[in-house]
């Protein structure tokens, strides 16, 4: 096998015809590199994690989503065009997130006992499964928003809850009340639906290549497992279950297991 290394540094990528999603190699952003123009897809990974790679315009490009706690510097990624392996440098720059303090009615969500601690461990560990999903269909990558309100708590939130520190918002809170219909964003796969002691009743659709999005605290799940939807269905409704101090839609996605800012995908005129 022929293996050329080389050492590029990504550069801004400006989407196309807005169906990439925007560029923001920053922690909790996605890292949009252009793979260039080939007949067949190209194929690329971090590390052990395979990346999506979809085409736009008749060029390939690779979507690396980056972790919250990553620290400014490298994230080598490799690329496999044919039989040509090279390796390209992605440069992660510094993004400060602000600080958001709650206070919630319902303390055991905040410190939960032992037993809705064993609940929280099993709960993770279907979640996290569904995350890891790879599936080989290529994704649509211009959203819709799923639900029709005001964007509340946005993605990466350094989150206090009376007066304890938790994990940072993983996703982007939309305020609307209770009922309100939640759409799918694009053309997927339900991959999981349940009630969670966090995130309440919740749907995760996988659109593909390991882009999967979640829909948090909802009043009533229209869809069951395994059921395709279509970009603009009906999920179902806003609610208030879970970990909430209100009725809102939490909306999430997840790209190479990596949580990322939803609003990175939000089609642009």
């Amino acid at each position: 096998m022929a293996r050329c290394i080389a050492a590029l540094v990504l550069s801004l990528i400006a989407p196309l015809a807005g169906a990439l999603p925007k560029n923001a190699p920053v922690p909790g952003g996605v890292a949009v590199l252009d793979l260039g123009l080939a007949q067949s897809a190209p194929t690329a990974r971090w590390g052990e994690q395979p990346l999506a790679v979809v085409r736009d315009n008749g060029r390939w490009f690779a979507l690396l989503g980056i972790p919250l706690d990553t620290l400014p510097g490298e994230m080598e990624i490799s690329v496999k065009s044919g039989s040509t392996v090279t390796l390209r440098q992605v440069t992660v720059g510094i993004k400060n997130y602000p600080e958001q303090r709650l206070t919630i009615k319902d303390k055991r969500k905040v410190e939960p006992n032992p037993d809705d601690l064993a609940r929280i461990a099993k709960e993770k560990e279907t979640t996290e499964a569904v995350k890891r999903n790879f599936a080989a269909n290529m994704p649509e990558t211009d959203f819709l928003l799923p639900a029709t309100g005001p964007l509340s708590s946005r993605f990466g939130l350094r989150r206090i809850f009376n007066g304890l520190p938790r994990n940072p918002h993983a996703g982007l809170d939309v305020a609307v009340g209770t009922g309100a219909p939640i759409k799918a964003p694009a053309d997927g796969v339900v991959a999981n639906t349940g009630d969670y002691f966090f995130n309440g009743n919740t749907v995760f659709i996988d659109h593909g290549q390991g882009l999967i999005s979640a829909y948090m605290h909802m009043s009533r799940i229209d869809v069951r497992y395994g059921q395709p939807v279509k970009k603009g269905e009906i999920l179902g409704a806003v609610g208030a279950t879970g970990r909430v101090t209100g009725p809102h839609l939490h909306w999430a996605v997840i790209l190479n297991n990596t949580p990322v800012d939803p609003e990175l995908l939000l089609a642009r005129p």
